[in-house]
């Protein structure tokens, strides 16, 4: 008795020979170069009054045969969903039939025929002409089960979107979503650009880059990890608002919210502040659920989400209070604040300034307990070197994050435009770096030349795409909205 492996082995193998013939006979399906698809199963189901009685061209992959003799049923799947076909041999003639009966799960095929609706009410075509388009020599997943190992999943998406249609709605959404955002930028008159995705400089955010070799130049370059410092040079050029959508790379950890390379928002508007900022994201986010989901009101993870402006603004500060009970607001000493964190048992090296504390002490006791959007404000200057200092409280700063679900949704403030203090601070992130911190940002000449040429008062905003995505969705993974996310080879250890 033959086991699993030879029995699919032999499958494989019969594939190919059908094939083999098939050129013998001279059909092969890889010569042919198009076919003229004139409608869409979903067209032809919603609209079947209309289409009862009319001759269609369809064409996509043959998911399931059914009957035996001279007539049967099968199943076709085009981009928009599946439809039923009514094949007969004294419609399709004995020799078309013939093949077609040697037609496999998987196959690629032309249909031209009539839509009807059977006696038991499905909407289906009666083929009159099948054309064999692809000849499939790999085996599908089986049709109960089908394609369920994520693992699998997320490395052979193109079986993935086959066989799980939900997939495919996803990423239907998702590009409904980045259409939408555009929307309501394009209303707002940003206008799109684009920047350099190689640089020698890795600025704009606090991260790891990935490292290359330009061999003309002969230089170090790195893969952009954020959009903030070339946009910014376009406000000083004299762009009033801008945005750019792209990926981005970061060399860090993967887990179920972070992709090395994944897709970022960043926009910049003159003349605006933090507080400008946090009403466009409301109002983004409310937005695109209306338009993808019909309701400023969504469902996540089982949670009811209430995304209506205006969202709540609270200090960074005061719900560390909250959630702990420590008030480092009051603390004045960095000691003080080092022996409260380790009450809180913080994991720290021991040279964090108060500033660090207060965000170690956040993403430990809040973050994840912040369900409905909520704004979080106020950042200490310490971890925000790109950000306004509040006038009122120069440890803090005019920035924002938005959290949704316990995750951070972006990042914004009020710009930095000082170019001294910008410097200065700046130095202050090299000394980090030299000290061992490899996500500190680098000096920028140019960029503090940039701004001694003068940038406007400027509010400055980061979305995390793919994590809008995943809330709309309602997917709990970064990698169920990524079409291929990065995966480890499975020929290395």
């Amino acid at each position: 008795m033959m086991n699993n492996e030879e029995n699919l082995n032999e499958m494989l193998l019969l594939r190919r020979e059908k094939l083999e013939k098939l050129r013998q006979n001279g059909k092969d399906p890889f010569k042919i170069e198009n076919f003229d698809v004139t409608h869409y199963s979903e067209y032809i189901k919603e609209n079947f009054d209309e289409m009862e009685g009319k001759e269609v061209k369809i064409a996509g992959r043959l998911m399931s045969k059914r009957g035996h003799g001279k007539a049967g049923f099968a199943d076709i799947q085009d981009h928009k969903g599946r439809v039923q076909l009514f094949v007969k041999v004294n419609i399709l003639g004995k020799e078309e039939y013939e093949e077609y009966k040697d037609y496999d799960i998987g196959d690629i095929i032309g249909v031209k025929g009539e839509v009807f609706k059977t006696k038991r009410g499905e909407i289906s075509i009666k083929a009159k002409e099948i054309t064999l388009l692809s000849k499939s020599l790999q085996i599908l997943p089986e049709k109960f089960h089908g394609l369920k190992d994520p693992d699998l999943r997320y490395r052979q998406r193109y079986v993935d979107l086959i066989m799980n249609p939900e997939v495919r709605k996803t990423f239907v959404t998702r590009s409904e979503i980045v259409k939408y955002v555009r929307d309501f930028l394009d209303k707002r008159s940003f206008v799109e650009v684009e920047t350099p995705v190689l640089s020698t400089l890795a600025g704009g955010a606090s991260a790891k880059p990935f490292i290359t070799h330009h061999n003309a130049l002969d230089i170090q370059m790195y893969l952009r990890i954020s959009l903030e410092l070339p946009l910014k040079r376009l406000i000083v050029g004299g762009f009033d608002r801008v945005y750019e959508m792209s990926r981005v790379f970061r060399n860090e950890g993967m887990d179920s919210s972070h992709n090395p390379e994944f897709t970022l928002l960043e926009l910049y508007q003159a003349y605006a502040d933090y507080e400008d900022m946090m009403e466009l994201v409301e109002n983004l986010y409310a937005y695109v659920a209306e338009k993808v989901k019909g309701s400023t009101k969504i469902t996540y993870q089982d949670n009811e989400i209430d995304l209506t402006p205006p969202w709540p603004r609270k200090r960074m500060v005061d719900v560390v209070k909250e959630y702990t009970g420590i008030d480092f607001d009051g603390i004045k000493d960095v000691d003080t604040a080092r022996e409260e964190a380790k009450k809180l048992k913080l994991d720290l090296t021991g040279n964090e300034s108060i500033g660090e504390i207060i965000s170690e002490a956040f993403d430990e006791y809040v973050e994840e307990k912040l369900i409905q959007p909520v704004f979080i404000t106020h950042h200490p200057i310490d971890i925000s070197p790109l950000a306004k200092k509040d006038p009122e409280d120069s440890r803090y700063t005019h920035r924002f994050e938005p959290f949704i679900c316990g995750s951070e949704a972006g990042n914004a403030f009020s710009e930095l435009n000082d170019p001294i203090d910008q410097k200065e601070r700046f130095l202050e992130q090299v000394k980090k770096r030299d000290a061992g911190d490899d996500e500190a940002h680098m000096m920028d000449d140019d960029f503090i030349n940039a701004l001694e040429v003068g940038l406007p008062p400027t509010g400055g905003l980061g979305i995390g795409i793919d994590r809008m995505v995943m809330l709309m969705t309602d997917q709990s993974s970064i990698r169920d909205v990524i079409l291929f996310p990065t995966m480890k080879p499975r020929n290395i250890e």
